[in-house]
């Protein structure tokens, strides 16, 4: 009496079919009525998710369209980091489950949309209509098609007499009464000529639209404007002549980087920029130069985002470099002439205790 046993688990283990393997996992399946995912078994064993990917993967996919799965949303509802759910969320982007794509809106602002597909490899395989559909041309095609001799003998294969799974379950139900039965099996058949409710075949418009849109954005969406290109303080006459001189000695170095008139009096006031701000010309040629793509279609371009992008800041100045320490002073310990206890004071003499003590006594 004083051990407790789990009837209900004895129970459901007697109910398993087959033989119990004797190590392992047994499973008992007891199936679901509402609130449930199908989750396949491509996801819950692939190779090459982590566990954190996988439990992620499941978790996103039980979640009602619109909720956000970002790695902020994520991170405030589950104990794991920001970092763990990222690199998980990088796994099934990776693999396919989850994909990230940029749509514009009627009123033209670009979102990020994040979409989840349960079986990403079902996307490449040629869409099918539902099974339940070609039923019902099937039923009157043998009907009028007169064929001689041989095609007497398939007629009989589509008769729903033999068809039926019902035999067995009427010989279990009431075994004792072998009743032939086969004539009321069309009555099944009116309620699944017609597709049910639950799985309704998808309109051919929404099949046919895209699933995922691609990053990157169209041609006609609005563009960022380009960064002005960096202003002198003071475009003197002398930085003015050493940057068009700079700019003109580059085909020396560099023939890709030949430039017309207009493009050096564009770019002349940019590379005084750098040289006010000190940088040596060697450099100045290094930055602008160095690794070009090739071919080389418009050096122009290149210099102008190459100036703006890679300005230096100027150069600190000796104020800037000066380490500014505060400094503490600590008053040393000195002895008592008197009692000969320590205590701190700028100068050797008497404590407080014997200075009060003296002035009584004077007094």
């Amino acid at each position: 009496m004083d051990t407790q046993q789990n009837t209900a688990l004895t129970r459901a283990l007697a109910e398993v079919p087959g033989p119990l393997p004797a190590r392992g996992v047994i499973h008992i399946v007891i199936p679901h009525t509402d609130r449930f995912t199908v989750v396949g078994n491509h996801l819950a064993q692939h190779p090459g998710l982590s566990t954190a990917a996988v439990g992620f993967a499941v978790r996103i996919q039980s979640l009602p369209q619109g909720t956000e799965i970002g790695v902020k949303a994520l991170a405030a509802r589950f104990p794991e980091g920001e970092k763990l759910i990222a690199a998980a969320l990088r796994e099934l982007e990776a693999i396919g489950y989850l994909q990230r794509a940029r749509t514009r809106l009627p009123d033209g602002r670009i979102v990020t949309r994040t979409v989840f597909c349960n079986q990403p490899a079902a996307l490449l395989w040629p869409r099918k209509t539902a099974p339940h559909q070609p039923a019902t041309p099937q039923a009157p095609a043998p009907a009028p098609t007169p064929q001689p001799g041989p095609a007497l003998p398939p007629q009989p294969q589509p008769v729903p007499e033999p068809e039926p799974t019902l035999q067995p379950v009427q010989v279990l139900a009431a075994a004792p009464q072998p009743v032939h039965v086969p004539a009321a099996a069309p009555e099944p058949e009116a309620p699944l000529a017609t597709p049910p409710p639950c799985a309704p075949a998808p309109p051919p418009q929404q099949s046919a639209a895209p699933l995922f849109v691609p990053l990157v954005p169209t041609p006609t969406a609005p563009k960022p404007p380009p960064r002005p290109l960096p202003q002198p303080r003071e475009l003197t006459p002398e930085l003015h002549r050493a940057a068009t001189a700079l700019l003109a000695d580059l085909r020396r170095h560099t023939p890709e980087f030949t430039l017309s008139e207009y493009d050096l009096q564009q770019l002349a006031p940019a590379v005084a920029a750098w040289l006010e701000r000190e940088a040596r010309p060697d450099a100045i040629r290094h930055a602008l130069t160095n690794d070009p793509p090739h071919p080389l279609r418009h050096p122009a371009k290149l210099l102008r985002h190459r100036l703006t992008a890679l300005l230096p800041p100027p150069l600190p100045g000796a104020h800037d470099l000066t380490v500014h320490v505060r400094r503490v002073t600590i008053t040393p310990f000195q002895t008592c002439d008197g009692c000969e206890r320590a205590f701190r004071s700028s100068t050797p003499g008497r404590c407080r205790d014997c200075r009060t003590d003296h002035e009584q006594a004077a007094a």
